[in-house]
Parts: C-alpha cells; structure tokens; sequence
C-alpha cells in the first residue's frame, strides 16, 4: 500500500471518461440485475413462504430496502458522466474560506495554508478563526492569509462562513476543510465551470492520504470511493451532484440566493439541496485536486457518523419538503435516497435479531428452503458485485481505491449502534452538538467502543452451544432431520454477521494505541 510520503499519492488524478461502449456494457449488466430483481421478488412473496406474518412482513422490508437502494444505484450508473474541462478565466475574483476550531493542531494549518500559498490561480486565503490564540493570527499573515476573528457564532463551520461572506467581496468562494492539502491547479480545474451562469457550486473529489494508518481509516476512506466516483458522475450526469463539506466551490450570487451557506450538522447536504431547489446546476469534477484526512480510530469515527446521520435526517424531515417542488424527479430520488441512508441500522438489527429468535424460539418469519433462496437470490448477489466492481472504472484513483472494500462492510456492520441512535435521536428531534471530525487519532477505550460487539459474540457463543447441545442430547433423530435446513441456514446467517462485527472489535482494539499522523511534505505535491 501506498504510504503518505509516496509522490504517486499525491500526483493529480482523474476518473476517465465514459465511452458508448461502457454505456452500452452497462446498460446490460443492470438491465440483467432488474430482470433477476424481478424474479427474485416473485420467488419471495409467494404465500407459502410467510411463516409468521408480522415478522415476514418487518424481514421483507428491511430486505427489500437494501435491494431498492442497490437498484437505484445501478439506474444511476446508467447516467454516468464526467464533464469537459474548461479553462479558467484571466480575472476571476476568488476566496478561499478554511476554519479552524479550539483544540485543533496549529501544525495542520501550517501545512494547509502554505498549500494554498501555493495554489497558481490568484486569490485570497482567509482563515475563519475562533480559537483565540494569537499564534492562529500570525500564522496566517506568514502564509500571506487574511485572519477573520469570528467569535462566539451560532452554527459553527457554517455561521462562520456566512459571517465571513458578509466581511468579503469575493465571487467565487471555495471551501476548503483545514486538514485537506490543495494541490497547485486546484481552481484551475473548477473555475471554468462558472462560465455558465447557472452553475451555483462545482464540487471535486475527496481523496485522503492516511487511509493506510488503521483498519478504521481504512475502511471508513473505502466507504467514500465509489461516491467520490462513479456515484457523483452518475448524479451529474443526471443533474443531481451535490455538495460535500470540502473541497466545494460556490458562487457567492447563487449562496445569496438561497441566504447563504446552510446551517446543520449536515450544512453541506441543506447548501445542496436549497441550491438545486432555488434553480442552481452543479457540477461534478471527478479528480483529485487535494487530500486530507479520514478518522483514524474507531472513536472518532462513531462521532462523525452519528452527527451526519442526525444531519441527514434533519434534511430529510425539514429541507426536503420544502425544496421539493424546485428538485427535477431525479434530484427528489436522490436526497430521498440520501437521507434515508442511516435506516441502514434499524435493517441491520432486524437481520442481527432474526437467526437468534429462531434458534431459541423457533419462531421465523419466513418457510423456505435455503438451497432455494441461494438459487434464486444467489445470482442477484453476484451480479451486484460484478456492477459494483465494473463502476469501479470511474474510481478517481483506481490504483490505491480499487477492491471489495470489505473493511468498508465491516465499518458500516460495527457502526449500526450510532446509526440507530442517529435514527431515534431524529425521531425524536434530539439536538447533537456540532463536533469537528478529529484531526488527531485519539486513543479509545477498547470495552467502551466494542460493547456492542462483544455481546453479539457472547449471544453468538451461547447460542451456538445451546443449538448443539439441544441437537445433539435433546431433539429426537427424526426432527434433526426435519429442522436441519433451517437450523443451519440461520446459524450460517448469524457466523455471517459474527464474522463481519469483528472488524470493529478488532478497530477498537487498535485504537487503544494509534501514532498520530504528520502533516505532510509540500515538495512531495504535484
């Protein structure tokens, strides 16, 4: 694996462009994937496979929600598009908003700001600041950026960069996060975009350079590849990029238009969706043009996920409705899709609870057979990895993103606690403060952040005793034989599950102890 002083991680990179022939190999593979949809879900609803109806009709929804989210991914590929690049203009007036917060490390912006010195297209860098620590000033002025004391504002990130909008005449305004190094050509490869009027905001790629540094890190950076690729042309060739945090350059009329940058835990997701509801177009540019960082340790991971889960529903519950009669049909599936993300942890405790009130119950919500459902299910499966890795074409960096991204599964399996409580917390409108994603790896308290994990394989152990035991010393010859299939089929399911929640005990275990990660050599960007 790459390491963070290797020259080709920090090198510009671009996703290719789509061909008639990718389009066309495509349209068949998902064409083929609706067709065995379609007859997964004929074998599936038949009337003798309802066991319990309550049950079947809770299992068939978190199924059915998964496979619908994978089905719109597929018809979203279908719009792939990477745009033409344009040159930017001579005189373009241009600021660069990044923040800093108490507590984050001043080396950081050292680096950041000596990035965007180095930045080719002129503008101005402005340091939105409220730390109240002098040495923040005097860096800044090194760097030839301009310091903005913003102090004690409502809506963090977001109040200070309208409070700063207010302090600046700029017209185009990119946000940069403090921990994402700009390469050189950054604006040279967004500004063209601006040529047309319409454009509100083009956003760039997210790459990383410290993915390699933990299990966590590494799978949390797998679980953005395919958005930062194939995802977002998918959504600009189809009218519906949005905007993430970082790396997002807007036009200050467009901001303006909608009352500035929107406030949130997922200030960049209302941005978006106000901005494509008042009539803005954004634009998608598939390359790496900077890097940062992704969470290192387990912890800190859980905190960032469980403020954009609480920020997305709030999207989903208040901007939504109101933006939705501006979102062309596509725009309307795609932040429908986007803020119903975290159910993934409602559905993934559905799947956790089911083996194990069969195995102590013998309660199931569904009768069939299991050989039955790997024939039928077993190709849907198989081709979805093979349209997940064929979109893979599009990876902005294909050499280091490329893969299964099993960690990113893990991840995302470890995580189903903070996604349920982002979901409760929602329901019930509970407010979660603003954190900053850590910057540093923080050790971890490895029983604190593994408990959930633990108890699934204590649960898992006892009810894998219990079932030999009950099979082997109590349960007559004849019953073996008649529950066997079911029996195994679930304990299969449950070591499925088992297997993949040790990825996050395994992240809490090395979060005890991670070295934190320097800032990086500017010699080695190109």
């Amino acid at each position: 694996p790459m390491t963070t002083r290797d020259p080709e991680l920090w090198r510009w990179r671009r996703a290719p462009g789509v061909r008639l022939r990718h389009r066309l190999i495509m349209g068949v593979l998902v064409g083929a994937g609706l067709l065995l949809a379609l007859r997964f879900a004929d074998w599936w609803f038949t009337p003798v496979h309802v066991a319990q109806p309550t049950l079947f009709v809770v299992l068939s929804l978190a199924l059915w929600y998964g496979i619908t989210r994978m089905i719109l991914g597929w018809v979203n590929l279908l719009g792939l598009r990477r745009p033409p690049h344009f040159d930017a203009p001579e005189g373009m007036s241009v600021a660069i908003f990044t923040t800093s917060s108490p507590g984050e490390p001043l080396a950081m912006f050292e680096t950041t700001l000596a990035a965007c010195a180095g930045i080719e297209y002129p503008h101005t860098t402005y340091l939105l600041d409220d730390t109240r620590d002098p040495a923040f000033r005097e860096m800044a002025q090194r760097h030839g950026a301009v310091h903005l004391e913003l102090l004690d504002l409502p809506g963090a990130k977001a109040g200070k960069i309208n409070a700063a909008l207010e302090e600046t005449t700029e017209d185009f305004i990119l946000v940069l996060d403090p921990d994402h190094i700009p390469f050189p050509n950054f604006l040279h490869r967004v500004l063209g975009h601006f040529q047309d009027p319409k454009v509100g905001f083009v956003q760039v790629s997210q790459a990383y350079y410290n993915q390699n540094q933990s299990f966590a890190a590494r799978g949390a950076a797998e679980q953005t590849y395919t958005f930062y690729g194939p995802t977002q042309m998918g959504l600009f060739g189809r009218g519906g990029a949005v905007a993430i945090g970082a790396n997002c350059t807007f036009r200050r009329d467009a901001l303006g238009s909608v009352g500035g940058h929107g406030i949130g835990l997922a200030e960049d997701l209302v941005t978006s969706i106000r901005l494509h509801g008042a009539g803005w177009r954004s634009v998608y540019v598939p390359e790496v043009v900077s890097r940062g960082l992704v969470p290192e340790d387990l912890g800190s991971y859980y905190r960032q996920q469980i403020k954009w889960a609480r920020g997305v529903y709030e999207v989903l519950f208040s901007e939504y409705p109101r933006a939705f009669r501006g979102l062309g049909w596509w725009q309307r599936l795609s932040y429908l899709a986007i803020g119903t993300y975290y159910l993934v942890g409602l559905t993934t405790v559905m799947y956790l609870v089911i083996p194990y009130l069969y195995l102590w119950t013998g309660i199931q919500p569904a009768a069939m057979p299991f050989p039955e459902f790997v024939t039928v299910g077993g190709p849907l499966a198989l081709l979805g990895i093979l349209i997940y890795r064929y979109g893979q074409l599009w990876l902005c960096h294909r050499g280091s993103e490329q893969g299964m991204h099993w960690r990113a599964l893990s991840l995302k399996i470890a995580a189903w606690p903070v996604y349920l409580l982002g979901t409760i917390l929602a329901i019930f409108r509970v407010d979660v403060p603003y954190i900053p994603t850590a910057k540093e790896a923080k050790r971890g308290r490895f029983l604190t952040l593994a408990a959930p994990h633990l108890a699934l394989a204590g649960a898992y152990g006892v009810t894998l005793a219990w079932t030999l035991y009950r099979r082997l010393v109590l349960t007559p010859e004849g019953a073996l034989v008649l529950s066997s299939e079911a029996v195994w089929g679930l304990v299969g399911f449950a070591t499925v599950a088992m297997v993949m929640a040790t990825g996050g005990i395994y992240a809490a275990w090395e979060a005890r102890e991670l070295p934190a990660v320097k800032p990086r050599d500017l010699s080695l960007i190109h």
